[in-house]
């Protein structure tokens, strides 16, 4: 059974409303955008949005009432919320099963590709070698800090080939997917040894601040002309 665990706190600072002002023309946003695609994916069992945010529980209460609203304790929905005290209320409401942890944040994570994370998901299960997944950008590129390089060493090659650097991987936060005994055992919401799962294109884009919403807006518009 896998269940969509779904973020939706009301007091976005970064981009006021950010879950459910208009987005691209669409009434509801992001929110709305997100759970039409996730109500096309026939391997998601439930949808449970978390919220103390009046506006979503109206407009996910429209779109379906299959999808079930969490009224989050206020204490969990500042802006001075840990993840950590996040993921670990989650298994007090979710019983059963793997939890697919996602965001509004991340509108071009359409359907198809979350019936390909969940897929992969299983299949990594079943082979033994991962225990959950998260979706993850590729970076192979020159990282600093302020000591100087860390992916690479300059005494050797000051400028080499960015084909030869080590890839790295940039958690996007677009999908956790862990079963609810590893969150009960492990106070997380990836295991052990999780499958990185690169998301590609628009895929990895999320929305942080207003110049991303802005361009959100515009790629948006773009995709559905």
């Amino acid at each position: 059974m896998i269940t969509v665990f779904l973020p939706c706190r009301a007091g976005s600072q970064r981009v006021p409303k950010k879950n459910t002002k208009n987005f691209s023309g669409i009434e509801g946003g992001l929110l709305r955008i997100k759970l039409e695609q996730l109500l096309k994916v026939s391997m998601i069992d439930r949808i449970i949005v978390s919220t103390n945010d009046q506006e979503v529980i109206r407009i996910a209460s429209k779109i379906s009432s299959d999808i079930v609203i969490d009224v989050r304790p206020e204490y969990l929905a500042t802006s001075l919320t840990s993840t950590d005290d996040l993921i670990n209320y989650v298994p007090k409401i979710i019983k059963e099963g793997h939890i697919l942890w996602t965001h509004v944040t991340s509108p071009f994570l359409t359907n198809t590709v979350y019936e390909d994370v969940i897929k992969t998901y299983f299949e990594v299960l079943k082979k033994g070698e991962n225990d959950s997944l998260m979706t993850v950008n590729k970076v192979q590129t020159f990282l600093w800090n302020k000591e100087g390089s860390i992916n690479y060493d300059r005494n050797i090659e000051k400028w080499p080939r960015t084909q030869t650097l080590p890839e790295l991987f940039e958690v996007n936060s677009g999908v956790f997917i862990n079963s609810r005994d590893n969150y009960v055992n492990g106070g997380d919401r990836i295991a052990e040894t999780p499958f990185l799962y690169r998301t590609k294109g628009y895929a990895s884009f999320d929305i942080d601040w207003e110049h991303d919403f802005s361009l959100g807006e515009l790629i948006y518009k773009k995709l559905n002309e």
